[in-house]
């Protein structure tokens, strides 16, 4: 049992931050505000979501994207975090599983995934 305090807050939180829906195979866009000294500034990570994992205020993602000389890069992100200033699904990817971490093996075309194509 937990807290009702704890979770008015994240209920709270939750209602306040528009997160769209989307799954893992999907490109997604994260605006992701970063403080340098006194300076905020707004920078995009663009990659395919490799997993969601936890539920409620916890939420975490894990988008990897290629770097230079075709190095995967991947990052954890908190969705409910304040530094994500805004989340947008650039394709829906057609995926079989939950969770995409042979996508870590595969290199150039292989890694490509599949659009997901509306009827």
């Amino acid at each position: 049992m937990r807290n009702k305090y704890i979770e008015n807050f994240e209920k709270a939180q939750l209602a306040e931050k528009n997160v769209p829906e989307f799954r893992a195979g999907d490109t997604v866009r994260l605006a992701v505000s970063i403080k340098e000294g006194e300076k905020v500034r707004i920078q995009n990570y663009e990659g395919v979501c490799i997993s969601i994992r936890g539920e409620g205020t916890g939420r975490t993602i894990t988008v990897r994207k290629i770097g230079a000389n075709s190095i995967g890069i991947e990052r954890i992100f908190p969705i409910y975090t304040d530094s994500i200033t805004e989340i947008t699904v650039i394709r829906r990817g057609r995926v079989r599983r939950a969770k995409l971490f042979y996508l870590r093996d595969l290199a150039g075309k292989k890694a490509r995934i599949q659009e997901l194509r509306r009827k």
